[in-house]
């Protein structure tokens, strides 16, 4: 299922793209949940009921609401991980940006955190006055949502945590995230995680090593990879976090972004104002959001 938050004048709602994204269930009007968090605190049976609206529920002109974040609102600190393409993780090591040590590509994988209040909608706004620094860049990434939580979650178990997938842009404020060392604050401005437009359920996935991952700013090509380059996979991913910590039903994890980010350029390439940069992954969909 390709899943969705929107907003009309009744306020937020939970639905589900069909007929190629022509239309939508109205699936809290079917009696589901108001809000992602809720369906996927239902678990595996929630799934089943929001499969079985899809043939009753009523439907909704995409044209007559907003497409908001698909999780406005996460529980949670989105979970995220640096340097996870080894060339971007070259890339980044030469920048002058990195303080994560010495090495190019790490030993174990490098997990920081965004704000809830970083997350944004498809559509909306960068807005470049959450940066003093003026030295926002874009990061595009496939972003995995957990279902089942859990702690020392093994690698064998581990994808059968997926819930579903979304396209996230790890958008960073590149001069506050290399004067505090940790990462916290240039990485949690508000609107600096854009999200969606949708969540695909793990089921109509599969394996996510072919799934092509691209990003463009203004048209032009910044970001081209594979998912299966990740350095560190998702069950390796899931596995170093429950370790240490339980994940819970909702946590995001934005799996890290490839090579092509503005830093990357000489001198680099920040985001102005009247840009659009625009992230897409095969099969999930294109997360876009101009810049002001």
């Amino acid at each position: 299922m390709r899943l969705l938050t929107f907003a009309t004048g009744g306020g937020e709602r939970l639905g589900a793209f069909i007929d190629n994204d022509t239309a939508i269930i109205d699936l809290t009007q079917a009696g589901l949940p108001a809000s992602m968090n809720g369906l996927i605190a239902l678990g595996a049976a929630g799934l089943d009921r929001a499969r079985d609206a899809l043939g009753k529920g009523p439907r909704v002109d995409p044209g007559s609401v907003e497409l908001l974040a698909p999780i406005p609102r996460p529980l949670r600190n989105i979970m995220c991980v640096g340097k996870n393409y080894h060339d971007h993780a070259a890339e980044f090591h030469g920048s002058g940006f990195d303080s994560t040590g010495r090495q190019a590509v790490p030993e174990f994988p490098v997990i920081f955190t965004k704000a809830p209040t970083s997350v944004t909608g498809p559509g909306a706004p960068i807005t470049l006055s959450s940066d003093y620094s003026s030295s926002t860049d874009y990061e595009g990434e496939l972003g995995v949502i957990l279902g089942p939580g859990g702690r020392d979650i093994s690698r064998s178990a581990a994808m059968s945590h997926v819930w579903g997938y979304t396209v996230i842009n790890d958008v960073t404020a590149r001069t506050i995230q290399r004067q505090h060392d940790q990462w916290f604050l240039g990485k949690s401005p508000d609107s600096y995680c854009p999200m969606g437009p949708v969540i695909v359920t793990a089921d109509e996935i599969g394996d996510i090593g072919p799934l092509h991952l691209t990003t463009t700013v203004n048209g032009e090509p910044r970001q081209d990879a594979h998912l299966r380059d990740l350095i560190f996979d998702i069950p390796t991913l899931i596995g170093t976090v429950s370790r240490t910590m339980t994940l819970e039903p909702g946590d995001v994890i934005a799996t890290g972004t490839p090579a092509g980010v503005g830093i990357g350029f000489d001198p680099p390439v920040y985001l102005k104002a009247g840009d659009l940069v625009v992230v897409g992954i095969d099969r999930i969909g294109r997360l876009e959001n101009p810049v002001e």
